[in-house]
């Protein structure tokens, strides 16, 4: 950074927004790789800003983006230590009760900069709630370095300044980081296709939305796998198999209710927005997210999340009947 960027950056609130600012989307996408959750990574991008206004005169020049993950990693470490989490193992994503999902369209927000193209930042297999779950198998500081390396692609020596430690310290956590995200990860992570969802993909949205519109379990069952697998964070629930899931989905369908379901992408995932019309009312009301994995041309994955977030999808509350 030049010495004027420098004097700009202590100059006042309004140049300290006009040379942070710009970095508030992809922080947020950081810490939430680190927290897994929309809404405290909102927070602590809050406590990350702060963080930084408060120590601009000690800011020494150098790249600002650098030195805002800095701050926000940290921030992230501290919210980790306070809730107290740690998983040391998981098998589905219903042992990540805080899990939420991260609306595309605040994804495609974030425009390449040359400090950093977005494709790096927001690489689909990064994303997607598969990884975010089995980062959160990784001891916090092992989570934090592997995001820096693996993710952001940063080198080993800007890891270690970021994270207060050694080179050495770095490239040892990174090699057990690695080994047990790669044990917690679903099969053919490397099949999952490119950032943008293919035809095959919208299709098959489009025809989940059909089966749930209309009711039709026959058509919801043969756009998924046999051993489709339905979690719903933060509810403990975990259905498993064709076998099991049929008749429930069957009885669903036949409680008296009607169903509108919108098409949004989630984590780059095809994703359903669900409305709920209850006997005698003549609303829908945001009911769930249906976010999909696929493999292979079916439905391997659904994880059924709340309502809470759709103002951030740019869903509505309610549909008119």
């Amino acid at each position: 950074m030049t010495d004027r960027a420098t004097a700009e950056f202590a100059g006042g609130e309004s140049a300290f927004a006009a040379l942070t600012e710009r970095y508030r989307r992809e922080l947020h996408v950081h810490c939430y790789r680190m927290l897994a959750s929309f809404d405290e990574a909102e927070d602590a991008v809050q406590e990350t800003f702060l963080r930084a206004w408060r120590a601009r005169d000690s800011f020494d020049g150098a790249l600002v983006r650098a030195w805002l993950y800095k701050i926000a990693t940290n921030v992230c470490l501290d919210a980790i230590r306070r809730a107290g989490r740690r998983l040391t193992s998981m098998e589905t994503i219903r042992e990540v009760p805080w899990i939420q999902a991260y609306p595309d369209r605040l994804l495609d927000e974030i425009a390449p900069s040359d400090d950093e193209p977005e494709a790096v930042i927001v690489k689909r297999e990064t994303i997607e709630l598969a990884f975010l779950a089995a980062l959160q198998v990784l001891p916090p500081r092992q989570r934090a370095t592997l995001i820096a390396r693996d993710v952001l692609g940063w080198p080993a020596s800007q890891t270690a300044s970021a994270l207060d430690t050694s080179v050495a310290a770095v490239n040892s956590a990174l090699q057990r980081a690695r080994a047990t995200l790669q044990a917690h990860l679903p099969a053919k992570r490397t099949d999952w296709s490119a950032v943008e969802p293919n035809e095959a993909e919208r299709a098959l949205l489009a025809s989940f939305i059909e089966a749930h519109e209309r009711g039709d379990a026959a058509l919801a069952i043969s756009i998924a796998s046999q051993d489709l697998r339905i979690t719903m964070p933060p509810a403990p629930y975990l259905f498993e198999g064709i076998a099991v899931i049929e008749p429930l989905l069957r009885n669903a369908f036949s409680d008296g209710s009607e169903w509108r379901l919108l098409p949004t992408f989630a984590n780059r995932m095809p994703t359903a927005a669900s409305y709920q019309r209850m006997p005698g009312e003549s609303v829908y009301r945001a009911f769930k997210l249906d976010v999909l994995r696929i493999v292979d041309g079916r439905i391997a994955e659904i994880t059924t999340l709340g309502p809470e977030l759709f103002p951030q999808f740019g869903l509505p509350a309610t549909i008119q009947g």
